[in-house]
């Protein structure tokens, strides 16, 4: 590619044709703020926070959708770019909800940590917000709450451009301009296929999760992130697993799962309705926690790991004794990791001398 040399508050900068100026910022380390950006989807330039100042140029370009061209000489902080950032982020707060207690009853409300940021001013006045919700959706992940919407667009173009389902989109007009579904259907009636990207992608936590709110879960940012391999299937994508270390005595638990940022993980900050939302799992009562072997009376009783391994094998030697080796099947699991995959048809073939070995995902 052709490098372009341009100038960015004063500095003598090169960037590859192509690019964005919010592209290039961010790989010198300037940060340019945005709520409607996100790397994965297209540039929309739909929230106006990250305008900037062109040399030649009449109006504020947007960051995220202007390119760069030779020659460039562009400003991102000066008292005009910041009259604007205030102005606007007061706009926005007008028919949002006022408090973080009152809007961040999921995920953090970025409008908010802008607001602080740069100081705009809070004594606007408050409108009716007139955006439409679906109270009664009855799917059983997604909440969408209207008031808390700045309508950004990300959701949609997500909905569109990573999963190509198009469930959601803008619809009525002007101050009415909500995000709904065709006919005002539940989720479960669209194409949907309840990954939460919505949720992912939302800056305002107006895409939230239904379980965290059915249960009064703190805020995300008052619990603890873990980053562990989802164990549903063998793509191995990576999550966060948010943990309330309070919710219960002397030990935490996990009461959301949340993407990791995007461009840190291979899957992206993808995640599937399993890896986002399947996670009740851990604390089931029916989940075995310790190995058990069936006794003489019939029934299952805990033991060792050692006992329960040695049982195990014995009870294969003694198909294989009467049987033959083909007689045995080893099937793994695609929630294994690859090393232990490849034990399993290590056992299988090396040990049992068959390869009747399968594993669900076929790696």
């Amino acid at each position: 590619m052709t490098d372009r040399s341009i100038t960015v508050n004063g500095h003598p900068w090169q960037a590859q044709e192509g690019e964005t100026i919010l592209e290039v910022a961010a790989r010198h380390g300037v940060e340019i703020p945005t709520l409607c950006h996100d790397p994965r989807l297209k540039p929309a330039g739909a929230c106006r926070t990250c305008l900037v100042e062109i040399d030649g140029w009449r109006r504020l370009a947007p960051a995220c959708a202007t390119p760069v061209t030779e020659g460039m000489s562009i400003v991102t902080e000066n008292e005009r770019i910041d009259r604007h950032r205030k102005t606007l982020l007061a706009l926005y707060m007008t028919d949002h909800p006022q408090s973080r207690e009152e809007s961040e009853r999921g995920a953090p409300d970025q409008l908010f940590d802008m607001v602080a940021r740069y100081q705009a001013p809070s004594d606007w006045g408050v409108l009716e917000n007139k955006r439409q919700g679906r109270p009664d959706d009855r799917n059983p992940y997604i909440q969408f709450n209207p008031e808390a919407c700045i309508l950004c667009a990300r959701c949609t173009r997500y909905c569109d451009e990573v999963e190509s389902v198009s469930a959601i989109t803008l619809a009525q007009r002007g101050s009415e301009t909500t995000i709904a579904t065709v006919d005002a259907e539940s989720l479960l009636d669209t194409t949907c296929e309840m990954c939460g990207g919505c949720i992912d992608v939302c800056p305002t936590g107006a895409m939230a999760e239904k379980i965290p709110l059915v249960r009064g879960d703190k805020p995300e940012r008052e619990l603890e992130k873990v980053r562990t391999t989802c164990n549903y299937c063998g793509v191995g994508c990576q999550m966060d697993l948010n943990v309330d270390p309070d919710a219960r005595e002397g030990q935490g638990k996990v009461v959301k799962v949340t993407s990791p940022p995007v461009g840190t993980t291979t899957n992206d900050g993808n995640l599937c309705v399993k890896g986002r939302f399947a996670y009740d799992f851990i604390d089931h009562p029916d989940r075995l926690t310790q190995p058990l072997v069936r006794g003489e009376d019939g029934e299952l009783h805990p033991t060792t790991w050692d006992d329960a391994l040695a049982k195990a094998a014995t009870g294969l030697r003694g198909v294989t004794e009467r049987h033959g080796p083909d007689a045995l099947g080893f099937v793994s699991s695609s929630r294994c990791t690859m090393e232990e995959n490849f034990l399993m048809q290590k056992l299988s073939r090396a040990v049992f001398h068959t390869n009747n070995v399968h594993q669900c995902a076929a790696t």
